[in-house]
């Protein structure tokens, strides 16, 4: 605890405002935000701090624990959503470790009946993937190669629809921020951790194995907000200006989000009985119409009845060749 202290402490003297990370430009203040969804105040959002006390994850370039930078944004997000008019959101914290911990923040979106799952984390790469170098007089390891952020959804999701519809609004919010998303999990050389990039545009990827995205059943997503282990933008993440700039990005998502479910359909008009009038009614003719009375001297064709109730041997035999009809595949 007190490396982390200290260690976190030096990011933030050393994180200057003009620091830049990639291809993303210095951070600008961002401007504050106030919801336009009409259901703000009821919109409940999990901010959920990516791993935990027991479980602080990867480590930074400069030795600090990923858990660390996870709370400050988490926090940041929280703070700047409930004073857009996101009255409930909830910050989540689990301290205890996977699987356990995974399972119990599933467990606890579930019970707060949740409009929105919304995981906080930073980026690593493979330690096969990493190189050696000293700070501060230890021995650390980074690589610079892979900066940007990403964004994950589950196909296994119970609402995967909404999932994407989310993951693509905040996609889209960090793009018009100059913020750009990290390409390399499409790459041969992610082995295991190589992911399908759902939507280009956005830099959404599907990855169905994550606990707290699969087994939500309100639309979820995962954000690795940059990488802790290239050197430059762990400094970049550690700045409060690019801490406030992905917050309203993801405020601003959150509030087209919650506009777009909430959206009001107009009540279907239905005609009232009683009042419905034959087409050639005349004017202040207010008697309803009356259905007409079946003509009782037609009778039904005999010949087509009879032809009707013979069964169809030809059709009979097919569906048993076809045995799937039964099991359904074509339905």
């Amino acid at each position: 605890m007190w490396r982390c202290g200290t260690l976190a402490a030096t990011l933030l003297i050393l994180a200057a405002p003009g620091a830049r990370a990639g291809d993303a430009d210095a951070a600008a203040p961002a401007p504050k935000y106030a919801a336009t969804c009409t259901q703000a105040a009821t919109f409940r959002t999990i901010v959920d701090v990516g791993h935990g006390t027991q479980a602080p994850g990867a480590l930074s370039a400069r030795g600090v624990d990923e858990y660390v930078f996870n709370l400050r944004l988490a926090r940041e997000i929280d703070k700047e959503l409930r004073a857009a008019g996101f009255d409930k959101t909830v910050l989540m914290i689990t301290p205890d470790k996977p699987t356990r911990g995974l399972f119990k923040r599933v467990a606890r979106a579930t019970a707060l009946k949740a409009d929105l799952f919304f995981a906080v984390h930073h980026d690593s790469v493979p330690d096969k993937m990493v190189e050696n170098w000293q700070f501060d007089g230890k021995a650390e390891h980074y690589n610079d190669r892979f900066p940007g952020h990403s964004l994950f959804i589950s196909n296994s999701n119970g609402d995967r629809v909404g999932s994407l519809a989310f993951a693509r609004l905040l996609g889209l919010a960090l793009k018009t921020r100059g913020l750009k998303y990290t390409p390399h999990y499409t790459e041969k050389f992610m082995g295991n951790r190589r992911r399908e990039l759902v939507d280009p545009e956005a830099g959404v990827y599907r990855y169905d194995q994550l606990i707290v995205l699969k087994e939500t059943r309100m639309p979820a997503a995962l954000m690795e907000a940059g990488s802790i282990i290239n050197r430059n933008e762990e400094l970049l993440l550690a700045t409060p200006e690019h801490e406030a700039l992905m917050a309203s990005a993801v405020v601003e998502a959150v509030d087209e989000f919650c506009a777009e479910r909430n959206k009001s359909t107009p009540a279907p008009v239905v005609a009232k009985l009683g009042n419905a009038k034959p087409a050639d009614a005349k004017p202040g003719d207010t008697k309803p119409a009356v259905a007409k009375k079946p003509d009782e001297k037609k009778k039904p064709d005999e010949k087509k009845l009879a032809a009707a109730k013979k069964p169809d041997k030809k059709s009979d035999e097919a569906k048993r060749k076809t045995g799937w009809f039964h099991l359904g595949i074509f339905q």
